[in-house]
């Protein structure tokens, strides 16, 4: 029913404007155009310069038929071209599609055909693989993509040249477009990413302007971030675009401080020189970290604020990471809703708290960020929400805003996703009585073992709290008595010289004996790009050698 407040009160351009990211660079070359924006190796570049730059690069894939819709690719580390394509391809209303630098030739050529790439900015660095795929790409699919090549400052390589343009005289050879505008409709795509496809092919995320945006104002209110944030990129940004962190380091006049490597001393070098105060990085990178030489860290007097997320963080990654001063926020999220979207929000009755409980309340994935519209954790077959009695498992669900469009060219998969009106996550957890949500395990990986349901993550959680403990991950083991019993693949530090059997003893100390692993195996951990454990290489693992035993 029409009221008085439909009547002659329409959207004009001067009352409404389509969310998108990409206002915040306008905004941060207009207001602090002279302030740094991105550090990379010698290069130095402010705000008005990155905006040039990336309105040169817009009216370059303008030039070359990148127009709304278009896919445009890019295989690059976290380099300023990769922070620029984060605001040149959505400028033009165009889809942004960051590949994974450690997937193979014909796996990039798939995702490349499937999301109908029209440009590629590829890194020298890539040439073998890029070329491999490339070619690929022309012989089973039939498509052919423009090519751009990045002669990165900081690569010492020989990496020959595959594309008709070189990227800086690309820049050059165009003027820059009048506006980094964004589109008419904020449901618009803004990028495509592809989860990891360990169950059959990859699925494309699409997400769009509104979702991005709203995660990046979240990010900062979330962390608290101040204005001009210097951000460390030891989060690969074909991750999930970075969490949206282009977009927020942007909005805050803040500094993009680049790494093409990530080890311990290359990141702590960064934070001391450049006085960097926020990361983000999956656990294992801020486990680094907390073993490296304490005379890496010397000269870090500043406070330096990270984000853990991309796994649930064991216990002892926290409390190694308050002993090094590092002040840790925990984040939760899915390729699906923008990277993270819940956060275990600290709240200042936790300080009074001994570390050990400290750690507890911190591990837990949380509540949903501020403009997320709902989190719940309900039964994924009646649709019923969990009692809030921290016992009762379910599914995490979400709804709202920051929750992608859907997937690409698979309508089935997107309708299975958003069943009863909520995004499932596959992620089974119960509710605390404070709300705060607590994974419990990914629904694949509960090892069910005599009819006992095992949480393969509290089981990694006591194993992580030996001290020679580096990495691990537990996985269900066939057995023709049980069904399934644990089985732990551990990485030790070096030098260490813990035996099966003393990790076994110090499990039973933290755990109900039916949850201590059967078999402890001492063997390289397989992991994605940013850090996660792939767990399902090791079931396979689990499976073919159960047969030996």
């Amino acid at each position: 029913m029409n009221t008085i407040y439909d009547q002659n009160l329409e959207k004009n351009d001067a009352n409404f404007v389509a969310l998108s990211p990409v206002s915040f660079v306008e905004r941060s070359a207009e207001v602090f155009g002279d302030l740094p924006s991105v550090v990379h190796g010698a290069r130095r570049y402010n705000w008005a310069q990155t905006r040039e730059r990336s309105a040169r690069l817009a009216a370059a894939l303008q030039a070359v038929g990148v127009v709304r819709g278009s896919t445009v690719s890019v295989m690059l580390h976290n380099t300023p071209e990769m922070v620029e394509a984060h605001y040149a391809v959505p400028a033009l209303n165009a889809v942004l599609n960051t590949l994974n630098t450690r997937l193979d030739a014909p796996l990039l050529a798939w995702q490349m055909n499937h999301c109908e790439t029209q440009v590629l900015i590829t890194d020298r660095e890539f040439a073998s693989i890029i070329s491999e795929a490339l070619t690929l790409l022309r012989q089973e699919h039939g498509r052919e993509v423009i090519v751009i090549d990045v002669s990165d400052s900081e690569y010492r390589g020989e990496g020959e040249r595959l594309g008709q343009f070189e990227y800086e005289a690309l820049l050059a050879a165009h003027q820059p477009v009048a506006a980094l505008q964004g589109p008419a409709d904020e449901w618009d795509a803004i990028a495509v990413s592809y989860t990891s496809g360990t169950t059959g092919d990859p699925k494309g995320v699409v997400t769009h302007h509104r979702g991005a945006y709203l995660n990046a104002v979240c990010n900062a209110a979330t962390w608290t971030m101040p204005h001009f944030p210097v951000y460390l990129w030891t989060l690969p940004m074909f991750h999930c675009n970075g969490w949206c962190f282009p977009w927020t380091v942007a909005m805050l006049g803040g500094t993009h401080v680049c790494l093409r490597r990530v080890d311990a001393q290359s990141i702590l070098h960064a934070i001391t020189t450049h006085k960097v105060d926020h990361y983000c990085a999956a656990p294992i990178v801020h486990s680094l970290l907390i073993v490296a030489p304490a005379s890496l860290r010397e000269g870090i007097q500043h406070k330096v604020r990270a984000m853990v997320a991309g796994a649930a963080p064991p216990a002892s990654m926290i409390e190694g990471m308050a002993r090094i001063g590092f002040d840790i926020t925990h984040v939760y999220g899915l390729t699906e809703v923008y990277g993270p979207a819940a956060v275990a929000v600290k709240r200042t009755t936790w300080a009074a708290q001994d570390l050990s409980e400290q750690t507890r309340l911190n591990g837990r994935q949380g509540v949903r960020y501020p403009l997320q519209e709902a989190m719940t954790v309900r039964g994924a077959d009646d649709m019923i929400e969990t009692p809030a009695d921290g016992q009762t498992m379910g599914e995490i669900m979400f709804r709202g805003n920051i929750v992608m469009k859907g997937y690409l060219k698979n309508p089935a998969s997107t309708a299975k996703a958003f069943e009863g009106g909520w995004f499932h996550t596959g992620d089974l957890a119960v509710m605390e009585p404070d709300r705060y949500v607590k994974i419990k395990d990914r629904s694949k990986d509960v090892i069910i073992s005599g009819g006992e349901n095992i949480s393969s993550l509290e089981v990694e959680d006591a194993l992580y709290r030996h001290p020679d403990v580096v990495a691990c991950a537990v996985v269900a083991k066939p057995d023709p008595k049980w069904g399934e019993t644990p089985l732990a693949f551990v990485e030790l530090r070096a030098g260490a010289t813990v035996t099966p059997a003393e990790l076994v003893t110090h499990c039973k100390t933290l755990l109900a004996g039916y949850k201590v692993p059967r078999d402890i195996r001492f063997e390289p951990i397989p992991k994605t790009s940013t850090g996660k454990i792939q767990k399902f290489v090791l079931r396979e693992r689990a499976k073919s050698t159960s047969a030996l035993d």
